[in-house]
């Protein structure tokens, strides 16, 4: 059983699907998502397929999505 931890390299989490948003960056810069088998969720730079992943759990993923929906970080893009 592998040790999730933040920081870790991608390359570490075995049997997971990486997923990317359909509106993603067509030059491949992208932020991809995994869930793991413990039900937390990694996150990780596409353009760097094996640095490091920082690993959330569903909860902290929930906040900030409930964040993003209500325009929270908008202003990131300013």
């Amino acid at each position: 059983m592998t040790h999730n931890y933040n920081g870790m390299p991608a390359t570490e989490l075995t049997d997971v699907t990486w997923q990317k948003s359909q509106h993603s960056n067509p030059n491949g810069a992208c932020v991809e998502v995994a869930v793991l088998p413990d039900g937390e969720i990694a996150v990780r730079n596409s353009r760097f397929p094996g640095g490091p992943a920082l690993v959330y759990t569903r909860a902290e993923i929930a906040a900030f999505l409930a964040g993003a929906k209500d325009g929270e970080f908008d202003h990131v893009l300013s």
